[in-house]
């Protein structure tokens, strides 16, 4: 009983070390998971594993497959449009009611900067983890621990989405100055104008990724 008390304690924070990895693009969409090499990486015994597995797959980050294992999803091109629609809503509202000093802007600011550095050496993974950082850093804005906590999950499936491009540069590089010219805005005291152009910016990232998932569920 100890035991399972034990698991079922740890499992949340598996699934958020597991979360991030999505975000950090560590992990692909499709990529089939190891217990045996997770485990040991996470330092934790199987039995824990297996139940944030559970609770990422209730999540859809992550499918069960019977005598196959535990794989990371692909999204479908309804859960893109429905990701997208969710950043418009929580992204644009956060930007448009933020201040400039607020501390979350500072974070906004290094992500733009890390982003520019990795760009220079073409790093995109680590572009689009800056990217990542960006955006969450806007949702902070809203200074709402609940709905930082819901677009971990929602930057998670977006991290996905980014995956099935073949080539990274042609979603990440223009993203790095569009980033920086929207915290442009925000510092010179002007959110209602870095929301709309944030509102400009996230329809055209959707059309980028749609085009992708269309190209591959062609060739399919």
């Amino acid at each position: 009983m100890a035991e399972q008390d034990t698991t079922s304690a740890l499992a949340p924070r598996l699934a958020e070390q597991i979360r991030d990895k999505l975000i950090g693009g560590e992990l692909r969409p499709g990529q089939r998971l190891s217990e045996a090499a997770l485990s040991a990486d996470l330092a934790v015994s199987r039995n824990s594993l297996r139940e944030a597995f559970r609770l990422l797959t209730k999540e859809g980050l992550l499918r069960h497959e019977p005598n196959r294992g535990v794989f990371v999803s692909t999204p479908s091109m309804a859960s893109i449009i429905d990701i997208y629609r969710v950043r418009r809503m929580v992204e644009c509202q956060a930007l448009a009611g933020a201040y400039p000093n607020h501390p979350a802007v500072a974070r906004m600011r290094a992500a733009v900067e890390t982003a520019k550095a990795a760009r220079d050496v073409r790093d995109w993974v680590k572009v689009g983890s800056a990217n990542m950082a960006f955006h969450a850093a806007i949702v902070d804005l809203a200074d709402s621990q609940r709905l930082n906590a819901f677009y971990a999950q929602i930057a998670a499936e977006l991290r996905l989405s980014f995956g099935l491009l073949r080539d990274p540069d042609l979603l990440h590089a223009p993203y790095v100055d569009l980033n920086a010219a929207i915290l442009e805005k925000l510092e010179a005291g002007k959110p209602d104008e870095a929301a709309r152009s944030l509102e400009a910016y996230l329809a055209q990232s959707e059309r980028t990724v749609l085009a992708a998932f269309s190209r591959i569920d062609h060739a399919g």
